[in-house]
């Protein structure tokens, strides 16, 4: 028997929805197979897992990969700058070294005149009919020492004749460039000693004296009735300090010789 077929294409559609609707139902069956929701759970927790596990492992590659590039940035500079770095220090140490020496040289140089200011005031400050006889110093006289290791040295003062006594030291700290060199000084102190036929002559000679900006703590350690040249004076003996003036009240003017 033949059968004639009058519209096409119907016989492809069906046997599509036939696959489709076939295919459908399977996988409702396979689902509707899965009742057990730990189940489910113990196939989909793995995947999940891997995925986490495999995305953490991809970060930290990533990671890896970048912190090696800025170690070895970071090496290369280094060796680049070692050198730079170490002649830097070497010539930041010679720099400190000649300036403490510097330093202690400018404190030394400015003791050079002491005794030169303090019988300049003497003579200065001296009134009428009264004459000086003796001048010394009290103070202990220091040898100068230099720390090599440390910013602490020690500046000796003016090396006079006179007696040594131990005095209580004073600290002059100069500063330059960032170098603090500490300039350890014992304190100057000395004595006049003279005669006057007026005691109210002494008392301007004292002060007059403490008017100076060289001289400090001007004291009568005594007094003595003599006979000089037949003439009845009085002996006296002063204590005094000097200390550093302001530099305002200093003036300094070129020292020049002139040759022939």
């Amino acid at each position: 028997m033949i059968e004639i077929n009058l519209l096409p294409g119907s016989g492809k559609k069906s046997r599509g929805r036939a696959a489709g609707a076939g295919f459908s139902a399977a996988f409702a069956g396979a689902f509707a197979r899965v009742k057990d929701p730990y189940l489910l759970g113990a196939v989909v927790a793995p995947l999940v897992a891997l995925s986490i596990v495999g995305l953490l492992w991809f970060t930290q590659q990533q990671r890896e990969k970048s912190l090696i590039q800025k170690e070895q940035k970071a090496v290369q500079d280094s060796t680049r700058y070692a050198t730079v770095v170490a002649e830097k220090r070497k010539a930041e140490a010679q720099r400190d070294s000649v300036l403490r020496q510097v330093n202690i040289i400018k404190a030394i140089d400015e003791d050079r005149f002491i005794w030169s200011h303090i019988m300049d005031e003497v003579s200065r400050a001296l009134p009428a009919y009264t004459w000086v006889t003796a001048i010394g110093q009290t103070s202990k006289v220091v040898s100068p020492a230099a720390a090599p290791d440390s910013a602490s040295t020690a500046a000796p003062t003016a090396a006079t004749p006179g007696t040594a006594a131990a005095n209580d030291t004073t600290k002059k700290v100069v500063a330059a460039a960032g170098v603090d060199t500490i300039i350890v000084k014992p304190t100057l102190t000395f004595m006049v000693k003279g005669n006057t036929v007026d005691i109210q002559a002494l008392t301007r000679f004292m002060r007059f004296l403490e008017t100076s900006p060289f001289i400090a703590n001007v004291a009568l350690a005594k007094t003595t009735p003599v006979v000089v040249e037949g003439n009845q004076v009085t002996e006296f003996e002063l204590t005094a300090d000097y200390e550093l003036p302001d530099p305002a009240a200093v003036r300094r003017v070129p020292f020049t010789l002139s040759g022939r």
